[in-house]
């Protein structure tokens, strides 16, 4: 068998990078990607319309594509990310993060050898501040089915997931509507029914603790709330399933009031125990 022919067989990867002003720290990103030892990939990077230096250091690029937008937020970016892919298989890398050279390889060989495999994702170097820290044992990644699990935090990153394209196409896309928390809410829509499996190596580093990072703003269960209750009554979930998403559906709420009552927000408080008290 020739060379080209081997390559032909592998799977096509489209990488997409979403990103939104991340001019200091998206060049590392980008290049992590082009430093992989998988080479049948496609990279697509989605400017949300960042008005900092990113289209200039975009430009500096060949053989990526390059698809802007009007700012619409990390979840319409992915989106159109995916809608301009033409692999089979999605990874999805957030600007801020970076990959080990291995990563797509690891991956795919991965989905060639188990072949009924929907989706995975690695372990990942927790990077705060620019120290190594350990992440605590809530946030410990397990493999299959742990939706349950799930609905307390987010145990699936983005940055480490590949995913069949034809799973995306079956239970939907990031939720547009949802500021943050849109990879929480995809992930327990396809883990409520589909195992998300674990490849127990890290190939991912995961940079937090800067300012403009998403997942460090205050009130984050206020769009986790919103993604379960989306979720009830939607079909994805079982009646055991269901019940627990209520249970933290209403647990949720009842923290979140007591914060708005803190702050002063009555109103919304309110809004808040009642649904505590009724559900959606």
């Amino acid at each position: 068998m020739t060379m080209q022919k081997q390559d032909a067989e592998k799977p096509l990867v489209s990488v997409i990078i979403p990103t939104y002003n991340r001019g200091w720290c998206l060049n590392e990103a980008l290049d992590s990607v082009l430093s992989q030892t998988y080479e049948r990939y496609e990279l697509i990077v989605v400017d949300d319309g960042s008005t900092d230096d990113t289209g200039k250091r975009l430009s500096q690029y060949k053989n990526i594509t390059v698809v802007n937008q009007v700012n619409q937020g990390v979840s319409a970016a992915r989106n159109r990310g995916i809608a301009s892919s033409r692999g089979d298989l999605i990874a999805f890398l957030d600007s801020d993060d970076t990959w080990l050279p291995e990563k797509l390889s690891v991956q795919v060989n991965f989905f060639m050898r188990h072949p009924e495999t929907e989706i995975c994702q690695t372990q990942e170097i927790w990077i705060r501040h620019g120290k190594r820290v350990n992440p605590g044992l809530r946030h410990e990644k397990i493999s299959g089915l742990f939706f349950e699990r799930s609905l307390a935090l987010c145990l699936v990153s983005p940055s480490a997931v590949m995913i069949r394209k034809e799973l995306l196409e079956s239970v939907g896309l990031f939720d547009e509507t949802l500021p943050a928390c849109e990879d929480y809410d995809l992930w327990l829509r396809i883990n409520a029914n589909i195992p998300i499996l674990l490849i127990d190596e890290p190939l991912v580093i995961k940079r937090g603790g800067h300012a403009d990072q998403l997942s460090s703003n205050s009130g984050l269960d206020k769009y986790r709330i919103q993604s379960i209750k989306n979720l009830l009554g939607s079909g994805f979930l079982s009646l055991d399933q269901e019940q627990a998403a209520l249970s933290m559906l209403q647990k949720k709420c009842r923290i979140y009031a007591s914060g708005c009552k803190k702050r002063g927000r009555l109103e919304e408080m309110a809004y808040y125990d009642r649904l505590a008290v009724s559900g959606p």
